[in-house]
């Protein structure tokens, strides 16, 4: 058998990550590779650091990209300042609030575990709850965009209860992060995550985090070591950290930390808020659009994703039909529900590079000939038509 090489086909890409990479981010990952102990080399890490702190809102010293995906950069949270019998309140709302409780049973911790429905944002008064009966909790962590369900959670107001109630927050932002209003120092977050996939319009494999002073102190005063070596930031930050020479720790992943620098310049040039609007401007076309259709959106408006749109599958619709049918006929691709919301929902992301009035058009005037074909009943033609109107202001 002779293997030749391997040419994917040209997607669009509107399911729940990655995203559509931006063609000066694809160039960046072709630039000449060199050392990761070469000058220029770090140089460009200050850089990226200086630009992760843009993008997250922070002057935390302790901000980096960890080499290794969004999943990663949650283990290194929870590794770092969950110390054995530590008690943690974790909110679960969604798939990935279920991933920190699993994280923080790994890491030797007692995982409080906060409900709340799928499809609905953490209840901030069931959280106060927890925390006020558990008063020896040293941490509180939670999910802000629940890419599982598309439901935004109020950052703020989470993290004001884990300061009154002594406790660091962690905080998942690996799809929020350029999305979504985010403020890391404004906020008192603690500890953050998030992933080079989503709305940052850059290739998998990277993941954004950043740690308070509170976080750092907690972490140099440990009782017992970090269960993980590569992740363990008083290792890692001998390499990202201080001025001139760096301790070698790993070969990073340098053509990959290209493509993020690049990502980031992209979002400086555009601007946090501009990138927040613009999210929401294509947002409110889908969503329009999907209405004249007569879909459904399964999260409440005021508790709803710009960038992760989780839609109700019409009764007596095939759910993998129909996304078959866009990958097939249209090259699109939209995403299929999670846990408990497996074929009851598709989740439509509009993040980074593919949140474009093109790409809302193509994906309103595929859906709508795929559902045709299912049976569903509406007007044809209006869905576009209703979208454009949001445009048109």
């Amino acid at each position: 058998m002779t293997i030749t090489s391997f040419h994917p086909p040209r997607r669009t890409l509107m399911g729940p990550g990655p995203s559509d990479v931006h063609p000066r981010i694809t160039e960046a990952l072709s630039r000449p590779t060199i050392g990761h102990l070469d000058p220029e080399f770090i140089r460009m890490m200050d850089e990226l650091k200086a630009l992760i702190q843009f993008a997250f809102k922070t002057n935390n010293r302790l901000t980096l990209p960890i080499s290794a995906p969004g999943s990663a950069g949650m283990e290194a949270c929870f590794a770092n300042l969950v110390d054995e019998g530590d008690k943690v309140i974790v909110c679960i709302n969604g798939v990935f609030g279920g991933r920190m409780k699993e994280s923080v049973e790994r890491m030797g911790g007692t995982a409080v575990v906060v409900e709340s429905d799928w499809g609905r944002a953490v209840d901030p008064t069931a959280v106060e709850e927890a925390l006020k009966a558990n008063a020896d909790a040293k941490i509180l962590a939670f999910v802000h965009a629940e890419t599982s369900t598309g439901a935004r959670s109020d950052a703020k107001v989470l993290c004001e209860l884990a300061r009154k109630y002594d406790c660091l927050s962690i905080v998942d932002a690996v799809t929020s992060l350029a999305g979504s209003e985010l403020e890391v120092d404004e906020w008192g977050i603690d500890a953050i995550y998030s992933g080079s996939q989503k709305c940052l319009s850059c290739v998998p494999g990277l993941s954004p985090v950043s740690f308070s002073e509170a976080a750092i102190k907690k972490i140099e005063s440990r009782k017992t070591k970090v269960r993980s070596w590569f992740l363990d930031m008083n290792l890692v930050m001998g390499y990202w950290g201080g001025e001139g020479k760096r301790a070698y720790h790993h070969t990073a992943p340098v053509n990959q930390l290209y493509a993020l620098h690049e990502a980031l310049c992209l979002l400086q040039d555009e601007g946090l808020d501009n990138s927040w609007q613009r999210h929401q401007l294509h947002h409110n076309a889908l969503v329009t659009g999907l209405a004249a259709m007569g879909l459904e959106m399964l999260v409440p408006e005021s508790e709803r994703l710009a960038q992760l749109n989780a839609v109700v599958i019409p009764e007596g619709v095939d759910d993998l039909a129909v996304r078959q049918q866009l990958l097939k006929e249209y090259n699109l691709e939209i995403g299929a529900g999670l846990g408990a919301f497996a074929g009851k929902v598709w989740r439509i992301g509009l993040m980074g590079y593919a949140a474009s009035q093109t790409n809302v058009l193509n994906c309103l005037s595929a859906l709508e000939s795929a559902l045709l074909s299912q049976g569903h009943s509406f007007t044809p033609g209006l869905a576009v038509k209703a979208a454009n109107d949001v445009y048109a202001g």
